[in-house]
């Protein structure tokens, strides 16, 4: 697996095609196998919209660059009053050299 940058902006978090609110996004891109990305990272919203949404299916991220990303928690639970979670990523992630290192 290779490191290959960092991937940050805003974006809409929504849920199931609701608009839950504005999230600040922060992802990490490595290459698993020649032509496959896989990402991670952290997204930030006001406490009461992540907890709406945590462990919730059918998450994506509409950046304000025009990307859709999937995203699913990949924690068990959420601490209490907290404006931040790790996410996986998948969707329209940029190829190998679309990463800024």
């Amino acid at each position: 697996m290779r490191y290959l940058g960092g991937l940050r902006g805003d974006g809409i978090l929504t849920c199931a095609g609701e608009t839950i609110a504005r999230a600040a996004y922060d992802f990490d891109g490595f290459l698993s196998k020649p032509g496959q990305v896989t990402s991670n990272g952290e997204i930030r919203m006001s406490p009461e919209a992540l907890k709406a949404v945590f462990g919730r299916k059918n998450v994506q991220l509409l950046t304000d660059d025009g990307r859709t990303l999937n995203l699913q928690f990949s924690e068990k639970r959420l601490r209490s009053a907290s404006d931040a979670a790790h996410v996986d990523v998948a969707g329209d992630l940029p190829v190998a050299s679309g990463w800024r290192h």
